[in-house]
């Protein structure tokens, strides 16, 4: 494997690694947020649009490449012309195809999971924001209930004293309780607004849950397809390889 095969295998994996760490369900995506809201983020925020546009056109790059070696090498023509060639041809031939398919498969998994990593990011960033939101939507909510039953409390205190006093000073009673029965309706109101935000704060963070296990799911198909295409490589490598001279052996 050359230099930046082997580079572009690394990369691999320490995505994989990254993916799996994001996935470990006993990280709460409050703790990501605090992680991502390091200074050392904000000082390198500049740079990131642009490595990660110049990692994308590299890998893709890399792929297309990839994808010029597994045509070349598996073109039937070719193949017939180096077993006609000499004998040891072929075998060289197949050996060029499978290194071209394997450095195919790393560098389409490695753009496909960078994408996947830089999506799981924002997805995160976002559930963390959703969460928050939802507390503080959830604390005002309650402190505008108890405000509402306070005043509810009071109003029903001053319905008692409005029966015990005389009737001349019923009209001044009755505008107080009107003002009180106005504030109630205006705490009511505001406590449905804080009802209605909190259920859509809920219905957000629903989504967002959604998408993550979809995320996951697909990972997971993505895994299994990779564990199922090792075994076929691992044959390649077992099988059994033809004396050749020396100085046909590949380098």
């Amino acid at each position: 494997m050359t230099l930046q095969w082997a580079a572009v295998a690394t990369f691999l994996y320490a995505e994989i690694g990254l993916i799996l760490i994001f996935c470990l369900p006993f990280i709460p995506p409050q703790r990501w947020q605090k992680i991502f809201s390091f200074s050392v983020w904000g000082k390198i925020a500049t740079f990131w649009n642009k490595a990660f546009l110049t990692i994308i056109v590299l890998l893709i790059v890399l792929f297309l490449d990839a994808v010029r070696e597994v045509r070349k090498y598996s073109s039937t023509h070719t193949i017939e012309k180096s077993s006609t060639s000499k004998p040891s041809a072929y075998e060289h031939t197949q050996m060029k195809l499978f290194r071209s398919q394997r450095n195919l498969y790393i560098s389409g998994f490695s753009l496909f999971f960078w994408l996947v990593l830089r999506r799981l990011v924002t997805l995160i960033t976002q559930l963390a924001k959703e969460l928050s939101n939802k507390g503080v939507l959830k604390s005002h909510a309650e402190s505008t209930n108890k405000a509402a039953k306070k005043f509810m409390e009071e109003n029903e205190k001053l319905k008692q004293i409005l029966k015990n006093y005389g009737k001349e000073d019923e009209h001044i009673w009755e505008a107080e309780n009107k003002k009180l029965i106005e504030d109630q309706e205006k705490l009511r109101i505001e406590l449905r607004k804080a009802s209605d935000a909190l259920s859509k704060a809920q219905n957000d963070v629903m989504t967002m849950k959604i998408q993550s296990e979809r995320l996951s799911e697909e990972y997971d198909q993505l895994l299994r397809e990779h564990s199922q295409l090792q075994p076929s490589s691992h044959s390649h490598l077992d099988a059994p390889t033809p004396v050749v001279l020396p100085y046909l052996q590949p380098k």
